[in-house]
């Protein structure tokens, strides 16, 4: 009896020891995130350690992706990884103009990365092997590796960068420009035989509405008419929020390019919060509507504040590819993408309160000069989203 509660003493005093360790390790860790002067170091950490993992060669970048996800979302996380990253390096040097130069030049480099074979594979794999960039001028979408890397290179330019990828970049837009309007519902699937994935969509609005803001409104026009279609066609019906997905005709014939995509499948709080988030970048007026009704539906402020992954049911345990680990209801990536429309529109409260979940889940590691959560050895993904987000401004 007395050894049982020997041991039972032991463990429960583990258990208070790890708590409490839990506890100062958060609020060490949360004692200057406020503003972005009292953030500047962590920021600037967070940096220097996504660019020292993402900032390689391209077969290395890929292999830091986790093998378990297969071959495709190895290729989508790093190209994420890497425009996450690009995306972050121009919001930082909107909020510290001294770190543009220096982040100039570290974006040509990930966009060098971008444009290797190993790095558009996962979107050549998916078409029927045939190269996103040596099919510049055919019908197949290609729709996640161009509109990923026109966004790069938009925010390349947005940086201040020289003339280096202008050709590219025409040619990048102009084809993403002809595609989407070649389609009667101007949405174009991400692969074959799949829906339209709305924030793969929104991707090539941004990289198509920056080129607008740098080459005298060009494109704006198809930018305009997606968005009036989105706001009057592609709403959710019970919540009035841009859909997640749209419907799944087959993309196999040249008659299914006439097929209007219709709302047909449920919400997903990752998928909407990215929505908000993307939208800052393109229709802030818009974003603000999608904003509030993210947090009247998807905000969970109890007993961890973060963005739930179903609105309507209850998930206490679940894993999603998009999503990552779904646990008390709350979606990683969700709460991720949703720090850019709450830090956009100034909502400092709850940033900070999202900034504490990610703590709490995350658990910030130092080194020398660099900071990170310790979740991005296995999602560096996650790192990049995370970083770009809580760093988005209003230009």
């Amino acid at each position: 009896m007395k050894h049982t509660l020997k041991i039972f003493l032991v463990i429960l005093a583990s258990f208070v020891v790890i708590i409490l360790t839990k506890v100062i390790w958060v609020h060490v860790a949360m004692r200057n995130v406020g503003t972005f002067e009292t953030e500047k170091t962590e920021i600037l950490e967070r940096r220097n350690y996504l660019l020292g993992k993402i900032n390689t060669t391209p077969q290395q970048l890929i292999d830091k992706m986790p093998a378990a996800v297969g071959r495709q979302f190895q290729g989508e996380w790093a190209i994420y990884s890497l425009s996450m990253l690009m995306q972050a390096l121009t919001n930082i040097a909107r909020l510290y103009p001294e770190t543009r130069e220096e982040h100039i030049r570290y974006a040509d480099s990930l966009i060098t990365i971008a444009l290797a074979p190993e790095i558009r594979y996962y979107d050549k794999m998916r078409w029927f092997y045939e190269d996103p960039l040596e099919s510049l001028d055919g019908d197949n979408s290609h729709l996640s590796y161009i509109s990923h890397v026109a966004w790069m290179m938009s925010n390349y330019k947005a940086l201040g960068g020289d003339m280096k990828y202008d050709a590219l970049y025409d040619t990048l837009c102009a084809t993403l420009n002809r595609r989407i309007l070649g389609s009667p519902s101007l949405n174009i699937p991400t692969y074959p035989n799949e829906p339209i994935y709305v924030p793969d969509m929104l991707v090539a609005i941004v990289a198509l509405s920056n080129y607008a803001r740098q080459h005298n409104g060009c494109y704006q026009s198809t930018v305009d008419v997606w968005l009036q279609k989105a706001k009057t066609e592609w709403l959710e019906p019970s919540t009035g929020m841009l859909q997640s997905y749209l419907s799944k005709p087959l993309y196999t014939t040249d008659e299914d390019d006439d097929i209007n995509y219709t709302p047909v499948w449920p919400l997903s709080g990752t998928y909407a919060a990215t929505n908000c988030s993307y939208l800052t970048l393109i229709n802030p007026e818009f974003a603000r509507e999608q904003y509030e009704l993210l947090k009247h539906y998807f905000l969970q402020r109890s007993p961890i504040v973060g963005i739930r992954e179903y609105y309507d049911e209850d998930c206490l345990f679940g894993y999603y590819v998009d999503a990552g680990p779904v646990l008390l209801h709350l979606s990683p990536s969700g709460t991720a993408f949703a720090l850019g429309a709450i830090t956009y529109f100034g909502d400092s409260t709850l940033r900070k309160n999202f900034l504490h979940t990610a703590e709490l889940a995350g658990f910030t590691v130092r080194g020398r000069d660099t900071r990170h959560y310790l979740l991005a050895d296995i999602a560096l993904v996650g790192e990049a989203v995370s970083l770009a987000m809580r760093t988005s401004i209003p230009e």
